[in-house]
């Protein structure tokens, strides 16, 4: 068990306004490669926000500031042990290439709510995109810009 150091926003990386549901996650994650997955033993988010803006819990958590051995999921390489990953579905613009702040207005009000409440319960851990702890576009917004846009000074 680790201190929760992180909280990682993400993106899906698929096309504007194609939903996504959790079972394709699962898969895209952890199948065999052979089979078209990744071959993860988790899939990479806690939490999924889709496109109607609706919360979906995909990992388990006792909600405290640790991170169990079975809360880990696979969002960053070398980080997961200290971070939970709440990923919105989109992020590519509709050609499925370009990144792109896809968020339909419900993702921006469930996103906001969702991260100024895991703020307000633990004010120590850092909010971060996917882009500031890896070479990736994820989440495709600039997720510092858009915490002091919400009020949220780190």
């Amino acid at each position: 068990m680790q201190k929760l150091k992180y909280l990682v926003l993400h993106c899906t990386a698929t096309p504007e306004g194609r939903e996504v549901s959790s079972s394709d996650i699962r898969h895209w994650h952890t199948d065999p490669v052979s089979k078209g997955g990744r071959g993860w033993k988790q899939v990479g988010y806690t939490d999924m926000i889709h496109l109607d803006g609706k919360v979906e819990r995909l990992v388990k958590n006792n909600e405290d500031a640790n991170v169990d051995p079975w809360e880990i999921t696979n969002g960053v390489a070398g980080k997961n042990s200290v971070s939970r990953h709440v990923v919105y579905v989109g992020g590519v613009g509709k050609d499925g290439k370009t990144a792109k702040d896809t968020r339909t207005p419900q993702q921006l009000k469930a996103l906001e709510e969702y991260v100024k409440d895991f703020h307000k319960r633990f004010p120590s851990v850092r909010i971060v995109g996917h882009n500031e702890l890896a070479a990736k576009a994820c989440p495709s917004f600039d997720v510092k810009k858009w915490l002091k846009q919400i009020g949220i000074n780190q």
